[in-house]
């Protein structure tokens, strides 16, 4: 039988000393039954809440919630946005526990009718995002419970396996909560300081005149612990509407990494809340709590969609989207574009030399000449191969002084290339090695013997041979640009 809130005050100055009370109300929110619960108004115009426990499972729930809030110290409700309550004192209503607490200010919303968008769903998502981000020194130092992504992870496949054993969970379910609990992607999360227990009507608003309901209290601290985020998010089944907009505001406020299977488990947990039921019924050995659980099971289960458990990164474009994108890419990229660097640091024509004009024909004929050497690069970058340094129209490595000289000015031109861990000597057919891509090293030996011996003797021809190679460079230097 309901105590009346005068019974229920009474007991005020018992749990707390000095309180002269002045005048009793019943509590307006809707309970669940395990509480009685009254306002008390004292002398000073403040008010308390008295709760007093209905069943044992209540008592220990009251224990909790005490201990919790007395771990909260007055330096971790300073980082809250909003507050929370305070515990005044404790004492016994006959044989039952009794809890009293400072009365928050502020109206609840049914999970149902939080309404999307600015306002309530922005505020709840902040909200739990601020809590989310009090220091675990908190809940170790009070003793509560501290569980990583493992201990999670092993206390849910405990708990599956207690309802399954029941008969009474249907086995599509069963099956979808032991997948959930084998995908290791599911369970890769950083723990948190949570609530545990919370719900819609743990929120307490006030309006807003400009940004809408605004939370202003939590309640429901008794599950406060260091575990699961996505536990305190599963209520959000409930609201299908600001789900999305509580979760955006959620991840904006959150300064945790990013949590790709938060909704995911955050389902799952809310899933789990039935085979909870199901197994408190169990173990109390009440066929009507067990008949109960069954029935919201297999309503459940007839609902469900296949992939709703599946981790969702946050870019969900994969393979197909990239093939796509591919698809649009032209086949052959356009060479009219000259993608040489230019800019304001130098002008290109003080670093080379003019062409005499009765050198031009001759540099018009080796341009057209590089010109099939770099089309022969394209085709070759296929398997990531190209020719290691300029090619004669037979194929073989040039070996005269031109060459030489070339390959000495290239490694001036690119010596920020060569750093001392990224030695690429070995790899043939890299531009820039010294090795040629049927990897003899004879020819290699010959070509430098044979460019000592030229440019020991005077050469008739060292002036062109010059010219040819600062252009046979210059385009060298624009390809590697390209």
């Amino acid at each position: 039988m309901a105590r009346s809130p005068f019974t229920l005050v009474a007991a005020v100055t018992a749990a707390v000393p000095g309180a002269e009370v002045t005048g009793a109300r019943a509590l307006t929110a809707d309970g669940d039954g395990r509480f009685d619960s009254a306002i008390a108004t004292l002398a000073d115009g403040s008010e308390l809440v008295i709760r007093v426990a209905a069943d044992d499972s209540a008592a220990v729930e009251l224990a909790e919630e005490a201990l919790a809030l007395r771990a909260l110290t007055a330096g971790a409700r300073e980082i809250l946005p909003f507050r929370v309550p305070t515990a005044m004192g404790e004492t016994r209503v006959g044989d039952a526990r009794a809890l009293v607490t400072d009365l928050m200010p502020g109206f609840q919303i049914e999970a149902a009718h939080v309404p999307p968008g600015r306002g309530a769903a922005v505020s709840i998502g902040r909200a739990i995002a601020a809590v989310h981000t009090l220091p675990p020194s908190v809940v170790r130092a009070a003793g509560l419970s501290v569980r990583d992504a493992a201990a999670v992870r092993a206390e849910t496949e405990q708990l599956v396996d207690r309802a399954s054993a029941t008969g009474r969970v249907p086995a599509r379910l069963s099956a979808r909560w032991r997948s959930a609990v084998a995908d290791d992607d599911l369970w890769r999360f950083e723990s948190a300081v949570t609530l545990g227990g919370i719900q819609a009507l743990s929120f307490l608003f006030e309006d807003d005149p400009h940004d809408g309901p605004q939370v202003v209290a939590v309640l429901g601290w008794r599950g406060l612990a260091v575990g699961d985020p996505a536990e305190d998010l599963g209520w959000l089944s409930g609201a299908p509407e600001a789900a999305p907009d509580v979760l955006a505001a959620y991840t904006a406020a959150s300064q945790r990494a990013t949590d790709d299977a938060l909704q995911a488990r955050a389902r799952l947990h809310a899933e789990l809340e039935f085979a909870r039921w199901l197994v408190h019924g169990d173990e109390l050995r009440r066929p009507d709590i067990v008949d109960d659980a069954a029935a919201l099971l297999e309503s459940l289960s007839s609902g469900l969609r296949g992939d709703d458990l599946r981790v969702t990164a946050t870019y969900t474009g994969g393979v197909d989207s990239a093939l796509d994108v591919l698809d649009r890419v032209p086949a052959t990229a356009s060479n009219d574009i000259d993608t040489s660097m230019q800019t304001d640091a130098y002008r290109p024509e003080d670093l080379w030399h003019e062409a005499e004009p009765d050198d031009q024909e001759d540099q018009q004929h080796q341009g057209d000449q590089q010109n099939q050497e770099d089309q022969g690069d394209q085709e070759d970058q296929g398997d990531g191969r190209g020719p290691a340094r300029p090619v004669s129209s037979a194929g073989a490595p040039r070996a005269d002084g031109e060459a030489s000289r070339t390959q000495e000015q290239g490694d001036a031109a690119h010596a920020s290339w060569e750093q001392p861990t990224q030695d690429l000597s070995d790899v043939a057919g890299v531009r820039g090695s010294t090795r040629v891509d049927d990897g003899s090293a004879a020819a290699t030996d010959a070509g430098a013997a044979a460019a000592a011996d030229r440019s020991a003797s005077p050469d008739p021809d060292s002036d062109e041979a010059q010219r040819a190679a600062r252009a046979a460079l210059q385009r060298w230097t624009r390809s590697d640009s390209e």
